[in-house]
């Protein structure tokens, strides 16, 4: 394969993989959360909390993926 393809296909399967890698962390996570809330409605304020700090996290996971694919496509 030429070096501009093997380049774009590296950069798809960086973003494709962070992005799927991201998606089921906040799935899991969004889902937990609600099965605790079900469960124990007054902890809402600490749940949240934890939740949108934990999302954070993970999300940073797909930012990471965005600027190596971006390094990959237009330096390298």
């Amino acid at each position: 394969m030429e070096y501009e393809v093997m380049k774009l296909l590296a950069g798809a399967l960086v973003m494709g993989l962070g992005t799927l890698a991201t998606a089921t962390a906040v799935g899991r996570i969004g889902g937990s959360a609600m099965e605790a809330l079900g469960r124990n409605p007054e902890s809402r304020p600490a749940i949240l909390t934890h939740m949108i700090l934990s999302i954070a996290f993970a999300e940073a996971i797909a930012i990471y993926a965005l600027i190596i694919a971006i390094v990959i496509l237009m330096i390298l």
